[in-house]
């Protein structure tokens, strides 16, 4: 199945057509998933999620992309549709494709199904190599290193992969590698107790979701799966484990990716941001003095939708400055008078004059009343939190009004009225 004579000139960059996975619910992170796509959820102030696998397939060179879609996906189409605009001249695309039923009267049974019912992308594209990426996770990735060692392995698949605590091995792919080579031996869907690294037994190595395929290879391996019976129609689930049956499944080390303007600190970053703690935790990782995740480099930027607003504004209330520390700033947002450290402020926020905000991240056109106190907490777009409020100090209280989890961070949902 793997097209192991390939010839591959450096010179010249083969036909590729890259699909993003975004029909996902989300229901770990409600409530910001309630009325929006997982991957448009807001992420680091004026960026949506589905923003950062877009850029790192941009950025590499690989601009003929489409975006598969399902749950509550108005706000990410309408996101796609307005950002996303490359040179049609020049035949790039960013396209959202929605579930249209192809195949008969029911949605997308899964990952794999979603491509399967999408066949005729491949078709009208007629493409060599095919990108399949998620679409909600926060990393730079120079995709063009991946396809080269695919290339020249003739593997069928490659499958991108780190280094994960074991600990953490039930929610991701495990990888069980050949020890002389990059082969996978075998692929563990959310394994409870998989078989430790041989020189880390403490660790695994876990599947990023990001694979690169022969065209030809995923095109047979989703039609069998189609006529499987009982198969989940999953790509970790049903698709990897039956190339790997093949012999036609590698391994890329992701921790071996050299992007272009990252420093030491931030390679190897890549975080799964499915659920409010690790989605808060990438916030704050954002927001340290040497950050593991960087936003300002520019020789591999991050795209997105800019809003035409104003400088951010820091103002003198009175007698009192403005205390800000290791917080990111949005434009169009205004402080005033009011203490800010380790938080993430998003467009056309408003703080106002002795309120305390610690640890927390603020969407879109929220407005935090003068003398309210937040830390650890989440608040969505459209809110205005009145004066005096305190967030993230009585758990109790909190449950009672929001949604709190398992590691205290409170998320106010959008459109909250107190």
């Amino acid at each position: 199945m793997s097209n192991s004579s390939a010839v591959f000139d450096l010179g010249v960059r083969p036909r590729v057509l890259s699909i993003v996975l975004a029909g996902g619910e989300g229901k770990r992170l409600m409530p910001l998933t309630e009325d929006r796509a997982k991957p448009a959820v807001p992420f680091g102030g004026p960026y949506r999620l589905i923003d950062f696998a877009l850029s790192n397939l941009v950025n590499g060179g690989y601009r003929k992309i489409v975006v598969l879609t399902q749950y509550k996906s108005h706000s990410l189409d309408v996101h796609v549709s307005r950002t996303w605009r490359l040179s049609t001249f020049l035949g790039n695309y960013v396209s959202s494709v929605p579930a249209q039923m192809r195949r008969g009267p029911e949605w997308f049974q899964g990952s794999a199904d979603a491509l399967f019912q999408n066949i005729n992308l491949i078709d009208d594209e007629k493409p060599e190599y095919i990108f399949v990426f998620g679409a909600d996770h926060i990393y730079r990735m120079d995709p063009r290193q991946m396809l080269d060692q695919h290339i020249r392995s003739g593997a069928g698949v490659t499958v991108a992969a780190l280094r994960v605590s074991r600990a953490e091995a039930d929610q991701f792919g495990v990888i069980d590698k050949d020890e002389s080579s990059n082969g996978i031996k075998r692929f563990l869907e959310k394994p409870t107790d998989p078989p430790g690294l041989p020189d880390d037994p403490d660790r695994v190595l876990a599947s990023m979701g990001n694979y690169v395929f022969d065209a030809s290879v995923l095109v047979e391996a989703l039609n069998a799966d189609a006529a499987e019976p009982g198969s989940g129609r999953d790509m970790g689930g049903d698709i990897i484990p039956r190339l790997v049956a093949d012999g036609a499944a590698e391994v890329y080390d992701y921790t071996q990716n050299v992007v272009p303007g990252d420093g030491d600190a931030q390679r190897g970053y890549w975080r799964d941001v499915g659920t409010l703690d690790a989605y808060f935790d990438a916030h704050m990782d954002l927001v340290q003095p040497l950050p593991a995740f960087s936003l300002y480099n520019q020789q591999w930027p991050i795209f997105t939708l800019g809003r035409s607003l104003p400088p951010a504004k820091l103002v003198r209330d009175g007698v009192r400055s403005p205390d800000v520390s290791n917080s990111v700033i949005a434009n169009g947002a205004i402080l005033s008078g009011c203490t800010a450290f380790e938080s993430v402020i998003s467009p056309n926020v408003r703080v106002e004059r002795d309120a305390t905000i610690e640890g927390t991240v603020i969407f879109d056109d929220v407005t935090i009343g003068a003398r309210s106190q937040i830390r650890r907490a989440i608040i969505d777009k459209n809110v205005v939190v009145p004066p005096g409020t305190r967030i993230g100090f009585n758990p109790e209280e909190d449950r009672a009004r929001f949604t709190v989890s398992d590691g205290g961070v409170v998320a106010v949902p959008k459109n909250y009225e107190f």
